[in-house]
C-alpha cells in the first residue's frame, strides 16, 4: 500500500489501541507485537466453539478459520430449497511486511460469491488494512450473503487491543533494542512463529495418543524444514485440511477400536496407506481374511489414498493394493467403482474416515472375495488409474445405477 496521510494514520492509531498514540508511535512499534495482540483478541472473541465464526488455528504467518451459517441460512437463489450450507473454510497468509502489505485470503470453495467477498477487501483502505478490519468485513459480508443478521460479536473487533504480555526477559530484550534492533526484531518474529496458545493446543491435541502426537509433530517439523529449504509441496488449503483429517482420525473411536489403521507413505501427508482391519464378521470376506492370515500372515485389506493440491475440492484417488479381490466393486488394477470417489459424487464436506468406512461397507455389500493364488502384480497404480478413467467416462455418459433397497 502506497497511500499515506492523516486518515490512514488515524486508522492505524485506532487499531493499535485507541486514541492517544501518534502515527509515529504506531510505526515505531514492532509490527510483530501488534499482530500478536490482534491474534489474541481474535481468539478471545471467536473461539473454537463460537456459533458463527471460529478461529481454528492462528500463528503470525497463517490463520485458518470458518464461518458457520447454521440452520436457517440460505444463499441467493437457493434460499427456498436444498439443505443449509455447510461451514465456509477460510485461510489467511500474512507476510513479514504486514501491515504495510495486507493479509492474503483464500476460501475453500469455487463459489464466485465467496470469491467476490474476498476481492472486495481491496476497498478496505485508509489504514484499515489490518487483520481485524478485514475479518470484520468478511464476516459482515458473509452474514449478508446467507441472509443472516449481523452477529453482535463483530463489533468487538473495534475495541482496543489487549495489552502486550511481556515477561521480564522480553522487557530486558526491549531495552537492548537500540544496540541490536534488526537481530532483536528477527528473533521476536521467529519466537512468535513457533508460539501457539496453550488452551488451543490442549483442545486440538485432546484425545490423541502420544505415538500419534509424535507423528503430527514430525509432520510439522518436516513442513518447517521444507519451507526453509524452499521445497514446499502441496497447497496451504490441502495441507491444513489433511492435518485436520489426520487429527480427527487419531481421536476417532473407530480408529482406536482397531477397525482400520493409517500410515503415511514416506512421511508424506499426501500419500496414505490405510489398512481395513475389521469387516462384517458375518461376511464371506471376513472368513477369507482369516484364511489369508493362516496362509500369508496378513488379515487386512490394504488401500492407498493419494491426495492432490486441490483437496478437499477433488476426491482422493483410492485403490486396493492387496490382496487381489473379486467382486466388491473393485476394478482392474485395484480401482474402486464408487460415485463418491469421482468429481461428480464427491463433496468437500466428506471426512476421510467416512470414506474409509464407506469403502469397507461397499466391499462387503458387493460380496468381495479374496482371490487366493492370484497374480499380485495385476494391481498397480497405472492400471488402477486407467480403470478409473474409463469408469468416469462411462458413468458421465450413462449415469450411476442405484440398486433397489432389497439389494442393500
Amino acid at each position: 500500500m502506497q497511500r499515506a496521510g492523516a486518515e490512514e494514520a488515524a486508522g492505524a492509531q485506532a487499531a493499535a489501541g485507541g486514541p492517544g498514540r501518534s502515527g509515529a508511535e504506531v510505526a515505531a512499534a514492532p509490527a510483530g507485537r501488534l499482530l500478536r495482540r490482534e491474534l489474541r483478541l481474535l481468539e478471545s472473541i471467536f473461539h473454537r466453539s463460537h456459533e458463527r465464526f471460529r478461529i481454528g488455528s492462528a500463528c503470525p504467518d497463517e490463520i485458518s478459520c470458518e464461518f458457520v451459517p447454521g440452520v436457517g441460512a440460505r444463499a441467493g437463489a437457493s434460499a427456498s430449497r436444498g439443505p443449509p450450507p455447510g461451514p465456509v473454510r477460510i485461510h489467511c497468509n500474512i507476510t513479514e511486511s504486514y501491515p504495510a502489505v495486507p493479509p492474503i485470503w483464500s476460501v475453500e470453495s469455487d463459489d464466485p460469491n465467496l470469491a467476490a467477498i474476498l476481492e472486495r477487501l481491496v476497498e478496505v483502505r485508509k489504514g484499515n488494512t489490518l487483520l481485524l478490519q478485514h475479518l470484520k468485513r468478511i464476516i459482515s459480508d458473509l452474514c449478508k450473503l446467507y441472509n443472516l443478521p449481523q452477529h453482535p460479536d463483530v463489533e468487538m473487533l473495534d475495541q482496543p487491543l489487549p495489552a502486550e504480555q511481556s515477561t521480564q526477559e522480553e522487557v530486558s530484550s526491549e531495552e537492548e533494542d537500540e544496540e541490536m534492533p534488526e537481530d532483536s526484531e528477527d528473533l521476536d518474529h521467529y519466537e512468535m512463529k513457533e508460539e501457539e496458545p496453550a488452551d488451543g493446543k490442549k483442545t486440538e491435541d485432546e484425545g490423541i495418543g502420544k505415538e500419534n502426537l509424535a507423528i503430527l509433530e514430525k509432520i510439522k517439523k518436516n513442513q518447517r524444514q521444507d519451507y526453509l529449504n524452499g521445497a514446499v509441496s502441496g497447497s496451504v488449503q490441502a495441507t491444513d485440511r489433511l492435518m485436520k483429517e489426520l487429527r480427527d482420525i487419531y481421536r476417532s473411536p473407530s480408529f482406536k477400536g482397531g477397525y482400520y489403521a493409517v500410515e503415511l507413505v514416506n512421511d508424506s501427508l499426501y500419500d496414505w496407506n490405510v489398512k481395513l482391519l475389521k469387516v462384517d464378521e458375518d461376511s464371506a470376506l471376513h472368513n477369507d481374511l482369516q484364511i489369508l492370515k493362516e496362509k500369508e500372515g496378513t488379515d487386512f485389506i490394504l488401500l492407498n489414498f493419494s491426495f492432490k493440491d486441490n483437496f478437499p475440492f477433488d476426491p482422493p484417488f483410492v485403490r486396493v493394493v492387496s490382496p487381489v479381490l473379486s467382486g466388491g466393486y473393485v476394478l482392474g488394477g485395484g480401482a474402486i467403482c464408487m460415485e463418491l470417489l469421482t468429481k461428480q459424487g464427491w463433496s468437500s464436506a466428506y471426512s476421510i474416515e467416512s470414506v474409509i468406512m464407506q469403502i469397507s461397507a461397499t466391499l462387503v455389500k458387493g460380496k468381495a472375495r479374496v482371490q487366493f493364488g492370484a497374480n499380485k502384480n495385476q494391481y498397480s497404480l497405472t492400471r488402477a488409474q486407467q480403470s478409473y478413467k474409463s469408469l468416469v467416462q462411462i458413468h458421465e455418459k450413462n449415469g450411476w445405477y442405484t440398486p433397489p433397497k432389497e439389494d442393500g
